[in-house]
C-alpha cells in the first residue's frame, strides 16, 4: 500500500466531503432517546441515519452494501457491508461509531450553540461533531483510502447505532439479530474513544464498567414539624449517611465493598507510568479546577489508575430535598438518591449490584424501610494483548503520520459495546481510539472535533486494516 498517497487521499477526502457533509450532521437535533422520550414521533435519529446513508451511498464503493436495519421499538441501526478485496485475509472487521447525540445544555461560547456548525482554528463545533458522529465517515474514508492505493482489507462492516449516549439498550438485540450476518469478527476498530493529547495516537486498553442504584430510605408516611418529631424519629437524611458509609469511605472515597474492587493488572500500571511519563498532566489537566481545590492526590499515576481501574461513588441525583427557599422546618418522611458506582473493567457488575443491595438491605439502622427504584448494570472491558501485526501496524502508523510514539490510557468512563464484543468475539483484536482530545468538550457546551487530527486518525486506521487483511 502507498501509505503517502493514503494520507494525501484522506486529508482530500476530509476537507472535500467528510467536513461539507459532517456539517450537515451537526444541524440535526439528533438527541439520544434517553433525554428524548418522543425521539420516534421527532424523526431526528431516523433523519441522522439517513443523512449518513445518503453520504456514504455517494461514495461508490463497489460492492458495498449500505442498509438501515429496524428492529421493532427500537432505535435505527446503519449498517454498510464492505467485501474484502482479493487476497485479503479471512474474517470480518467491525468499524463502531454511533449517530445519537447528547443533549444541547446552555452556556455555548458566543457564536457557538449546539446545532449550528462553525469552523475555526482548525476545529469543527457542534454537538455530535466529535462525539461520534465524525466516526462512520472516518471508517468509510480509510476503506475508501486503502483501496485506492494498492492496500487490501478483510471484509469490513461498519456499524453506526443510535443508542450509544443512552447505554445502548438496543445493541445487545442488534447484535444477536445480526450475528450470522456478522460472521466471524476478527479485529474490532471502535472511533468513540479519547486521546491524552494531539501529539500522538492514544490506543483505550480499558474501560469502567458501571452501577446505578435508586435508593429510598423512608422514616414517616408524611413530615412532621421538626419541633415535635425531632429526637424521637430518626431522620431518614442520617440513615442515608449510615447506610452509605458501609459502602464509601467519606475520607478518602475509597469504596469498601469487596465485590466492586480487582487487583489492577501489572501491564495497565506498568502503561500507565509510560503513559504519564510521555503526556505530564495528561491526568491533572483533563478537569477545570475551582480555584484553590487539590485533586484526591498529588501523583499523578494515582489519579489515572483512580479514574480507569479503582471503583467510584458519585451521587448524581437526589429527591425528598426541597430547595433552600422552600424548605421548612420538617421533618421529612424519606430522602432518595441516585447512586452511579463506576466499577473496575474486570469487575462483574450484577455481583457488584447484589452486593450494594445488600449492604443497603442488612441491619438497617432504626428499622428505617429502604426501597429501590431503578437500577442498571453494565460491562467494563480490558484489551486482550496485542498481536504482533497490530502492534507493528500502529509502530507505522506513529512513526509516519504523527511522527510520535503511540500511548495507551485507560478510560473511567463506559462503552457498553466493548464488553459485549468480547464476550461474543473472545479472539478478536481491538483497536479503540477516537479523536475525542483535550477541550472536545463532549456532553457540555462547545463540543469541537480537531479536524487535522481526525483526519490522522483515519489514516491510521487505514494502515492498520491493509496490515490486518496481510496479518
Amino acid at each position: 500500500m502507498d501509505r503517502v498517497a493514503v494520507a494525501k487521499t484522506v486529508d482530500r477526502v476530509w476537507d472535500e466531503s467528510v467536513l461539507p457533509s459532517l456539517s450537515e450532521l451537526v444541524e440535526i437535533p439528533a438527541v439520544s432517546p434517553a433525554f428524548d422520550a418522543g425521539w420516534a414521533e421527532s424523526g431526528h435519529l431516523d433523519a441522522a441515519v439517513e443523512h449518513v446513508r445518503r453520504w456514504i451511498t455517494a461514495r461508490g464503493i463497489e460492492g458495498a452494501e449500505v442498509e438501515v436495519v429496524r428492529l421493532p421499538e427500537r432505535t435505527p441501526l446503519l449498517l454498510v457491508d464492505v467485501p474484502a478485496t482479493e487476497g485479503a485475509a479471512e474474517g470480518t472487521v467491525l468499524l463502531y461509531g454511533h449517530l445519537d447525540k447528547q443533549p444541547p445544555m446552555g452556556g455555548w461560547s458566543e457564536g457557538l450553540g449546539p446545532w449550528t456548525p462553525v469552523v475555526r482554528d482548525d476545529r469543527l463545533y457542534g454537538r455530535g461533531a466529535a462525539d461520534d458522529g465524525y466516526a462512520g465517515y472516518a471508517a468509510v474514508t480509510a476503506i475508501e483510502a486503502v483501496r485506492a492505493h494498492g492496500g487490501a482489507h478483510a471484509r469490513c462492516v461498519v456499524l453506526l447505532e443510535t443508542g450509544e449516549e443512552s447505554g445502548s439498550p438496543d445493541l445487545p438485540a442488534y447484535l444477536e439479530h445480526l450475528s450470522e450476518r456478522l460472521g466471524d469478527v476478527s479485529l474490532v476498530v471502535c472511533l468513540d474513544s479519547g486521546a491524552g493529547d494531539y501529539d500522538r495516537m492514544w490506543l483505550t486498553t480499558s474501560l469502567r464498567g458501571m452501577v446505578s442504584l435508586e435508593v429510598t430510605v423512608q422514616v414517616l408516611e408524611s413530615g412532621l414539624h421538626s419541633g415535635i418529631a425531632s429526637g424521637i424519629v430518626p431522620s431518614s437524611f442520617r440513615v442515608l449517611r449510615q447506610l452509605l458509609d458501609r459502602l464509601e469511605d467519606s475520607a478518602t472515597g475509597e469504596i469498601l465493598v469487596p465485590e466492586l474492587n480487582v487487583a489492577i493488572p501489572e501491564n495497565r500500571i506498568a502503561e500507565t507510568r509510560s503513559s504519564i511519563a510521555a503526556a505530564p498532566g495528561l491526568v491533572r489537566n483533563s478537569v477545570p479546577w475551582l480555584d484553590g481545590l487539590r485533586p484526591v492526590a498529588e501523583d499523578e499515576v494515582e489519579l489515572a489508575l483512580n479514574n480507569s481501574w479503582r471503583p467510584t461513588l458519585s451521587i448524581i441525583g437526589a429527591e425528598g430535598l426541597p430547595g433552600p427557599g422552600d424548605a421548612g422546618n420538617v421533618l421529612r418522611p424519606y430522602t432518595t438518591v441516585l447512586l452511579s458506582f463506576r466499577l473496575p473493567p474486570t469487575a462483574d457488575p450484577e455481583a457488584a449490584l447484589r452486593a450494594v443491595r445488600e449492604k443497603l438491605t442488612t441491619d438497617v439502622p432504626y428499622g428505617a424501610k429502604v426501597t429501590f427504584g431503578h437500577t442498571e448494570a453494565g460491562l467494563g472491558w480490558n484489551a486482550p494483548d496485542l498481536a504482533p501485526w497490530l502492534e507493528t501496524a500502529l509502530d507505522q502508523a506513529s512513526d509516519e503520520v504523527f511522527g510520535a510514539e503511540w500511548r495507551t490510557m485507560g478510560l473511567g468512563g463506559s462503552i457498553p459495546f466493548m464488553g459485549l464484543l468480547q464476550d461474543a468475539y473472545p479472539a478478536a483484536q481491538f483497536v479503540v481510539t477516537g479523536a475525542l482530545g483535550p477541550d472536545s468538550n463532549a456532553h457540555v457546551p462547545d463540543e469541537s472535533l480537531n479536524l487535522p487530527f481526525a483526519a490522522k486518525i483515519t489514516s491510521a486506521i487505514a494502515y492498520v486494516l491493509d496490515a490486518h487483511a496481510n496479518r
